[in-house]
């Protein structure tokens, strides 16, 4: 059976099921109301090209704008659901791909998202139309697999920052670190308490919070409190909800806390931070999570 590695016009592919049909393959694209949902055996990196998508992982949920990327773990099972205009492309990666990239270029891969440049976004789509056209194997995506860790080029100072007596170990602890990271940035609608994230990486409390705050200088708690607030100016800006229910959407148990919290943060109201920013043409109501029907409530 022909490999399926176009998800398009409301198709819906899961890998498990593709699996049982024939070899999965190692491009994807998911567009126009399209949705995969990945498999926890292959290292996913995602890179949108236009439009926008939604995505819902284990580290929380996501919303992947135009020229942005992100990648997840194995464990991850990342569901990626195109918007109406949207069009996002994919590599799915296994151990033997993993390995041929460390051998290419003594990196890896880790967790995290960023912000492509309108050229490495073009060469993204190029290297991985060759790769698509060339069939499957592993040696046909050496091009794109390159092009991809170039993506993550400033991630090696962190790892360099890791603790760790070999270079193995700490790029264990800066993927657990990344992983960590991304599920504060996925759950910035509410708390996340450090045992969350502990369990998540599979280290203790302490050790988290010390090497987390060494390595981004920032700790866990204040970290989430800062993409909380974030998360609230967006929808202050790009929503009518009320006062009230952005606080609620961001996490705040109530109005006063969060009142005084923003304005520390923004040095003035939400009130006056919404009157600056935004001005909402009439009968533009959005809901929380922007333009478009998220999967499962899929939140920014």
């Amino acid at each position: 059976m022909r490999q399926v590695a176009w998800v398009d016009r409301g198709q819906s592919v899961s890998f498990e099921k593709q699996l049982e049909e024939g070899p999965r393959p190692n491009c994807v694209g998911v567009a126009r109301l399209g949705s995969l949902q990945t498999s926890g055996t292959v290292f996913t990196v995602w890179m949108q090209l236009r439009g926008s998508a939604w995505v819902e992982s284990k580290e929380g949920r996501f919303r992947l704008r135009q020229r942005e990327w992100i990648a997840f773990e194995k464990e991850s099972r990342p569901l990626i659901q195109a918007s109406r205009d949207g069009l996002c492309i994919g590599v799915a990666l296994d151990a033997d791909a993993l390995r041929t990239l460390g051998n290419l270029a003594d990196s890896a891969l880790y967790a995290g998202h960023g912000l492509m440049s309108r050229t490495e976004a073009r060469t993204a789509l190029h290297l991985w139309r060759e790769a698509q056209a060339k069939g499957p194997g592993t040696h046909v995506l050496r091009p794109l697999l390159l092009h991809v860790a170039s993506l993550q080029r400033d991630f090696s100072d962190g790892v360099q920052r890791c603790p760790g007596r070999s270079r193995l170990r700490k790029r264990q602890v800066f993927g657990r670190m990344q992983r960590a990271r991304m599920y504060l940035e996925g759950n910035s609608h509410r708390v996340v308490r450090i045992g969350e994230l502990a369990e998540l990486t599979n280290f203790s409390s302490w050790y988290l919070s010390k090497t987390f705050q060494s390595l981004y200088e920032e700790s866990p708690q204040s970290l989430s409190a800062r993409l909380r607030l974030e998360r609230a100016a967006t929808l202050l800006r790009d929503t009518d909800m009320m006062i009230s229910e952005v606080a609620s959407a961001s996490g705040f148990d109530n109005c006063c806390s969060f009142a005084r919290a923003f304005r520390a943060r923004f040095g003035m109201s939400a009130t006056r931070y919404r009157e600056t920013v935004v001005t909402l043409p009439p009968h533009s109501a959005k809901s929380a999570t922007g333009s478009g029907k998220p999967i499962s409530s899929v939140q920014t």
